[in-house]
């Protein structure tokens, strides 16, 4: 049989041979790092059988595929233990994760941090016992059976879920056997360094109806530097959580009485002005026009546009004068609607519509998570109508704006482009050259990106950006969305030149994401410290006495006019402790001024990275300021 491989070259096995058979072949460090296979788009396991002709990709812990294998193994491991040290534990789900892997486990007392050193030490135990992983099947009623007999419900009830004439495969590691669709590595030992991170409650199947299970998340590497690397990370990412941050800078606040619902405090609104003053006037010099949409409207509206059945448990809603109506989860429906008020030409083609639009999604609350994962926010939404001809440009002047705004704040990115969902409306013909038309615009300007698969809107396919901050966390914040849906479903139409009616082509997509999301990545990622043009509080002025008072007034009114956002500390505090709380609220610069300050006009610079840069003229330091904040400087 013939197999390419990833870097294009084909080669001639037999029937027959292991995927990991073919990477020592290849390379016999690749044999060693290989975790599995990715077989003509299909995932299989390191010692699965290759039979048929294809493109063969050998997965390793580099790719999500494999750190996928890699964790989902651990997460069997550490059930394993976990069943072992305690006896009355139901075992229900355990999959791999972005970042590692969970467990939900039904026990009658509750799990704590004390428990993982001793769970941890199990688990090594295992690995060190180097199981093999063995796969075997089972009918619907064998598997039913079987589970009972082991009296574990959560997983008979999962496999009554299936369809009745489906092979139900299992996973057996020593003594303990798991349900499970797999891959997995083929031995425990493959396992090398493994890390508990945290416990938390989850309801069962996510239903705040059902049992609250214990789910212990974990991390897994194939190198123990690599796991001290990564503990590392989370430490400090401790230091840059953004709630405690928030809280610290005074920006936002959250509270019982809108859990989910961020408050905004002045500081923080000065950051999110800021935001979002320059995203207008960057739209502006690109051609979009802002609009501004209704929070509530009727249910007929979100049944036409697909929400009502394709989203609606993520939906508030209310009635008004004995109606159905809805609390917008999405802008796009408003953006329709304002499309459709007037008639118009190819010649107004393209459209581009922009808003900053309050959407509110029902999210659990287990699931919240301060500005990142909240109920209410401000998508940097914009809606772009064209004929078919300028998809491509518009595609490719999207990622343009969206490389220039995610430059301007120095983030790097990845791009993944997602497909079809299971749930989703439209033909095939539809999703394909949607999907053809956001590849062409990317292999245009040799954009690489990544598929994944089946994780596009219900209504078209997409391509997400996903950034990387200073300590290599990802974050999912822009989008694009190519759809081909909605304006058939609002029956959006244009003037063509034949002058004959025709459907317009939309565009959905973010750059930001939400407003809230972004400033919570912008505070980790600088852990506090904005860069100058970010900053709430530019300047602080601290006149070491009172005696200094009036000239420091002076000061403060000459950078004020400038538009320096600038604070006076005038209490009768020594100067030490005015610096180091300065410091603390991580102000850029602060201008100290004492008696010779004032005696030649001048201030003593500090700031907040390079410490004392001596005495400039207040008008060479403002010219120094106003330059740096032009800049954008990082």
């Amino acid at each position: 049989m013939l197999i390419k491989l990833k870097d294009g070259s084909e080669r001639e096995f037999k029937n027959g041979i292991s995927v990991f058979d073919i990477a020592k072949s290849i390379n016999h460090r690749l044999g060693k790092e290989a975790l599995g296979g990715k077989l003509n788009g299909k995932v299989i396991e390191l010692l699965s059988p290759v039979n048929e002709d294809g493109q063969l990709e050998i997965l390793t812990f580099d790719d999500e595929e494999g750190k996928k294998i890699y964790w989902h193994t651990t997460s069997h491991i550490m059930a394993q233990a976990v069943e072992r040290l305690y006896k009355n534990v139901k075992l229900t789900i355990g999959p791999a994760i972005d970042n590692g892997f969970y467990y939900d486990f039904d026990i009658d007392t509750p799990f704590t941090t004390d428990d993982f050193e001793k769970i941890e030490s199990e688990m090594n135990k295992i690995i060190k016992e180097n199981l093999k992983l063995e796969r075997f099947v089972l009918d619907k009623d064998e598997a039913i059976k079987f589970m009972e007999e082991r009296n574990e419900p959560y997983k008979v009830e999962l496999i009554k879920l299936l369809p009745d004439d489906e092979v139900i495969s299992f996973y057996r590691q020593g003594e303990f056997t798991d349900l499970c669709a797999g891959p997995h590595l083929p031995s425990t030992g493959m396992v090398k360094a493994v890390k508990l991170l945290s416990v938390a409650g989850a309801y069962w199947r996510g239903d705040e109806k059902n049992k609250m299970l214990q789910r212990i998340y974990g991390i897994s590497f194939p190198q123990k530097s690599m796991l001290i690397e990564y503990i590392n990370m989370l430490e400090e990412a401790k230091k840059r959580d953004h709630r405690k941050l928030g809280k610290e800078l005074d920006l936002f606040s959250l509270h019982e009485e809108g859990p989910g619902f961020p408050f905004f405090h002045p500081k923080g609104m000065v950051l999110r002005n800021i935001l979002e003053d320059f995203w207008k006037k960057e739209h502006t010099k690109r051609g979009y026009l802002e609009i501004k949409t209704p929070i509530i409207l009727n249910g007929e509206l979100w049944h036409r546009s697909g929400h009502w059945d394709h989203y609606k448990e993520n939906m508030y809603f209310t009635k008004i004068d004995d109606e159905d109506y809805a609390i917008k989860p999405m802008n796009c429906p408003g953006a329709m609607i304002v499309y459709n008020s007037t008639m118009h030409s190819y010649r107004d083609l393209p459209l581009r519509l922009c808003e900053l639009g309050l959407v509110h999604r029902h999210e659990l609350s287990g699931a919240l998570h301060g500005l990142m994962r909240v109920r209410s926010f401000t998508q940097d939404d914009a809606h772009l109508f064209m004929t078919p001809d300028q998809v491509e440009s518009e595609i490719l002047g999207v990622i343009k704006l969206i490389d220039y705004f995610y430059k301007v704040f120095g983030f790097e990115y990845f791009v993944e482009l997602s497909t079809r969902p299971e749930d989703s409306m439209g033909s095939d013909e539809d999703w394909e050259n949607a999907t053809n038309a956001l590849i062409s615009a990317m292999n245009h300007i040799g954009l690489k990106y990544k598929l994944n698969e089946g994780d596009g809107a219900f209504y078209g396919p997409k391509i997400d950006f996903h950034l990387k901050d200073s300590i290599g966390r990802t974050w999912q914040c822009g989008t694009i969305q190519l759809d081909f849906q909605m304006p058939e479903r609002f029956n959006l139409e244009y003037i063509g030149a034949d002058g004959e009616k025709h459907r317009p082509i939309m565009l959905h997509r973010v750059v930001f994401g939400s407003i809230e999301r972004f400033i919570a990545i912008l505070i980790e990622n600088f852990a506090g410290a904005f860069p100058i043009w970010l900053s709430p509080v530019q300047v602080k002025i601290l006149p070491i006495s009172d005696k200094q008072l009036d000239y420091a007034q002076n000061v403060y009114e000459i950078l004020i006019n400038n538009g320096i956002r600038v604070e006076l500390d005038d209490r009768n505090e020594k100067i030490g402790y005015k610096i180091r709380e300065a410091q603390l609220k991580k102000i850029p610069y602060m201008l100290i001024v004492g008696d010779k300050e004032v005696e030649a006009g001048t201030v003593s610079i500090r700031a907040r990275k390079g410490g004392d840069l001596g005495s400039k003229s207040l008008q060479e330091f403002l010219a120094d300021v106003l330059k740096e904040i032009q800049n954008k400087s990082l």
